[in-house]
């Protein structure tokens, strides 16, 4: 029985001989490990947390199952909690997650105002990765897309189409994703020689239909724009709306962009929709899958060995160029 407990903890010399035979002799009985009883005698609880704000958000529904595929790969479970759009459930998610005792957690974005946090979860052994967006969590890893090369990605392509009246449309003022995005907007204009000009710089709700009256409104009152970097891919779906509601229509090639006719779409990130709408949506992507998997690879190893050195990994973006732009 020493062996057979020993096997089931992970820990101890066991020979990989004798593992395969103890695993296999698991198998034919059915056994199913009791991870309550394997806490308590002091091992692992096999359970990891992520706390998201919304997972339907298209960008943290692929993130979670990035997470989980790795954690699945290796032999753990996953607690999944929501803290809410404007984050305000975040120590309450925290506080159930270390009561159930997760043996670490991916933290996925809204932590910036979490005051002891990162202190509470040192004092109960539990090791944190940030991932999706920058943190004020000094000393915790974080994994996440680089939002200012993303950016700067798409203003450049519109730049380089000939656009030199372009818009950024979405987000809130207390977005760090969108500050981050908005440099490196900005600083594109600038490199450029091309105007700033902050009222074509629009907050809006996230959501399509409140994206689609701020574009329509933008460009009815300044009809010279001629392309928009939009927040999100549900705003620049909800931007294609409002463009053609505005009178216009979507694009960056032919004879009606010499018109002032067109204009051309961007927006960050990627969903299945995109490619549904005439003409299909032009997006700067970070795999969000892949911040997954490389929160919860960063996570085990920290789980593994908590003397690691933090990191900060930044993912590249990719340009999906299709017909909007």
């Amino acid at each position: 029985m020493t062996t057979v407990s020993l096997v089931l903890s992970g820990k101890g010399r066991i020979s990989p001989t004798t593992m395969t035979r103890v695993n296999q002799a698991i198998e034919q009985l059915g056994y199913v490990r009791n991870r309550q009883a394997a806490t308590l005698r002091g091992g692992e609880s096999g359970v990891v947390g992520l706390i998201l704000r919304d997972i339907c958000e298209p960008f943290y529904a692929e993130m979670t199952a990035g997470v989980s595929e790795v954690l699945e790969a290796n032999g753990k479970v996953l607690f999944l909690t929501q803290s809410g759009r404007e984050g305000k459930g975040l120590m309450r998610c925290f506080d159930m997650l270390l009561e159930h005792g997760v043996d670490g957690m991916v933290l996925a974005g809204g932590v910036r105002t979490a005051k002891g946090l990162k202190e509470k979860a040192e004092a109960q052994g539990v090791p944190l990765v940030c991932a999706a967006r920058s943190n004020g969590l000094e000393g915790v890893d974080v994994v996440r897309p680089d939002n200012m090369q993303a950016a700067k990605m798409a203003t450049e392509f519109l730049i380089k189409r000939g656009h030199s009246q372009i818009a950024y449309l979405g987000g809130q003022s207390d977005s760090l994703t969108r500050a981050e995005r908005l440099g490196g907007f900005c600083a594109t204009l600038v490199q450029y020689g091309l105007p700033f000009r902050s009222e074509w710089i629009v907050e809006c709700d996230c959501h399509q239909r409140a994206a689609a009256e701020a574009a329509e409104n933008l460009l009815r009152q300044y009809p010279n724009i001629s392309a928009l970097v939009c927040h999100k891919a549900s705003v620049a779906l909800g931007a294609y709306f409002g463009i053609v509601r505005s009178g216009r229509s979507i694009g960056s090639e032919g004879m009606d962009s010499f018109y002032g006719q067109q204009v051309a779409l961007i927006g960050f990130g990627d969903v299945p929709e995109a490619e549904l709408t005439e003409p299909p949506l032009t997006f700067i992507s970070s795999s969000a899958r892949e911040v997954g998997r490389s929160a919860a690879l960063r996570l085990l190893q920290r789980i593994g060995d908590d003397s690691l050195a933090p990191q900060n990994v930044i993912l590249s973006p990719e340009l999906i160029k299709r017909g909007s732009a």
